[in-house]
């Protein structure tokens, strides 16, 4: 290897691992929001079934509680999503790939980075879409430079609550956008990772 492309490694290696500080504290922001949205559900539903338990003294369940639960569940995955990236803790088969030498597991996780990247550029890409289908907002010519399409013929809301449902959407495409930009990083630290020989190096 020349020396040029030494000295390029040597100052690549910083930089990405000064990106990959910003983008944990960001990630891990995101993932404590999603925790208290789940922290939320969870006290609404026990108050919703032990108001359903207590209907002969006059309590009832929370309005909704169904529809708190659906949407506040999807804010949530989208939530934890990039730190889970970040910290590769999906789920994986690791029977095979351990006993493999450190630089083709280097090169499955490379492998492994991208093809979640271009799933996640995939989620980011059609939630964008649904997002421009509930947002009711924008003149034509803007929604038609962002992809939105014609706008709906009135605001689509959620039954019982009447949320308006590009809110929800909009939450959930900060965290796909996030998951995206993250999964980006994670195939540069791969990549550098798979020429440096092993993971973590």
């Amino acid at each position: 290897m020349t020396l040029a492309l030494e000295r390029d490694r040597g100052l690549a290696r910083p930089l990405e691992r000064r990106i990959g500080l910003r983008l944990e504290r960001i990630d891990r922001r995101l993932a404590y929001f999603g925790g208290f949205i789940l922290a939320v559900i969870a006290v609404v539903t026990v108050a919703s079934i032990i108001g359903r338990a207590l209907l002969p003294f006059g309590l009832g369940p929370i309005k909704g509680d169904f529809e708190i639960v659906e949407i506040g569940c999807a804010i949530a995955v989208f939530s934890f999503l990039p730190l889970a990236q970040l910290r590769r803790a999906h789920v994986t088969v690791d029977i095979f790939v351990s006993a493999l030498p450190a630089r083709a597991r280097a090169f499955l996780g490379l492998l492994g980075d991208t093809l979640i990247a271009i799933a996640a550029f995939i989620i980011l890409w059609r939630l964008w879409l649904g997002f421009g289908e509930k947002f009711p907002y924008g003149a034509e010519p803007l929604r038609a430079f962002l992809g939105f399409g014609p706008k709906p013929f009135f605001a689509e809301t959620s039954y019982e609550l009447e949320i308006p449902m590009w809110i929800p959407f909009g939450l959930c495409l900060i965290g796909a956008f996030l998951f995206f930009v993250t999964s980006l990083y994670t195939v540069w630290r791969a990549l550098n990772w798979t020429i440096a020989g092993q993971e973590g190096g």
